[in-house]
């Protein structure tokens, strides 16, 4: 049977019921399985087989093995030597479960389920037990992961690194206390995003960000052209210290949420509304002209409101200076609080965790399952890198 026949129409209508097909799809998985072994074997002796060979090292019949896949349990032989020092990578010695189901485990216990409850789901949906121990056991395989991968080696640019943190209940000793994960986000320079890191601190401060901007520095990063960040006491002169060429743009949606904090309800419609005509205006002249008349109508009522947009003007109006594609994308931190929405969303039935290690594993996993789209550059890519090759042409 040629390979394009193999899923066609014809040939799968031979398959009465979804079982027969599962069935048919098992016995070829082990016989894939069975053939890869073989493979593995030939290489690791130096000769095919019914070759002759010089190497005191010879094929010595099978053993078999049952194996958990995608498709449930199989027994499959695999083949031995005299030597005993073959140990496939399909099926390591000691080991009864192919990759497949270990991204499984790893993806369920991504999505915010516990492992007794990962359990449950293999065994009714791939009809084999695996031991809750199993489960920790693969999951635990993860730490080695994040360890590479917070220290591997980042670009020396970034067009733009968007930061936020998002807070925790994390057990210590005997008490549960907050403590906040720390993420930061890059556009590359071929428009692509990029999570930078993670780092567990406790509350957010500007003092822990210094670390994170150190750590990010000491894995290569020269330079960031645009930082956008809450609007957090300090954050801005932190970041001068490291990155001392950096525009930085505080998300004006926060800013937004903090002069709203205290506006009674029956004001908030109109309030919101005035506050638009700022961020909305054409050009920073205008933006002023209209913080004046937001001024004029409510300060007697909310100065506190009027005070915080004073007070941040600098850093609130950084976004004014560019065009309005890079604008867009910079004037706000959603890019990242939609990110730190998908953690939520996996980790809501998690009332707290028992330790560092076990919240930065289960945000870790979540990270990987929610950036599996990040494939292709933001929109209007090519609009963008021209206007930051004008903007920026010796940095970037």
């Amino acid at each position: 049977m040629k390979k394009e026949d193999l899923f066609s129409d014809d040939f799968l209508k031979e398959f009465k019921t979804g079982d027969e097909l599962n069935s048919f799809l098992k016995q070829l998985q082990k016989r894939c399985i069975e053939k890869m072994v073989e493979g593995e074997l030939d290489s690791h002796l130096g000769y095919d087989k019914h070759e002759k060979s010089d190497t005191s090292n010879a094929r010595n019949g099978y053993g078999n093995k049952k194996v958990r896949t995608s498709y449930g349990e199989s027994m499959i032989q695999v083949p031995k030597d005299r030597e005993g020092s073959f140990n496939p990578m399909v099926v390591p010695k000691r080991g009864n479960m192919v990759d497949g189901i270990e991204n499984v485990i790893v993806s369920l216990y991504a999505k915010g389920m516990s492992n007794s409850d990962i359990e449950e789901q293999i065994r009714e949906v791939y009809n084999f037990e695996v031991s809750t121990s199993t489960i920790s056991r693969i999951t635990e395989k993860v730490t080695a992961d994040i360890v590479a991968w917070q220290n591997r080696p980042l670009e020396p640019v970034y067009l733009i690194v968007w930061m936020d943190g998002i807070v925790f209940k994390v057990r210590e000793g005997s008490k549960v206390i907050n403590k906040t994960i720390y993420i930061a986000v890059g556009l590359r320079r071929d428009g692509k995003k990029e999570v930078l890191g993670l780092w567990l601190g406790k509350n957010e401060s500007a003092a822990f960000w210094m670390s994170v901007l150190t750590d990010l520095k000491a894995r290569g990063v020269e330079d960031i052209l645009i930082t956008a960040t809450d609007n957090l006491n300090g954050f801005t002169d932190t970041i001068k210290n490291v990155f001392p060429e950096s525009k930085t743009q505080i998300c004006v949606v926060h800013q937004i949420r903090n002069a709203c904090r205290y506006v009674v309800w029956k004001d908030k419609k109109d309030f919101t509304a005035d506050m638009k005509h700022i961020y909305n205006a054409p050009n920073e002249k205008a933006a002023k002209a209209a913080l004046e008349d937001f001024a004029e109508k409510w300060n007697s009522k909310y100065s506190y409101a009027v005070k915080s947009w004073r007070d941040n003007w600098e850093d609130l109006t950084v976004f004014f200076e560019f065009p309005v594609e890079i604008r867009k994308i910079i004037y706000t931190t959603n890019l990242i609080e939609n990110l730190n929405g998908k953690i939520r969303k996996y980790t809501k039935n998690k009332l707290s965790f028992p330790t560092d290690e076990a919240v930065m594993k289960y945000v870790y996993l979540v990270l990987r399952e929610a950036t599996k789209k990040w494939t292709m550059p933001v929109r209007n890519w090519g609009i963008i890198l021209n206007q930051f090759l004008t903007i920026y042409e010796k940095r970037v």
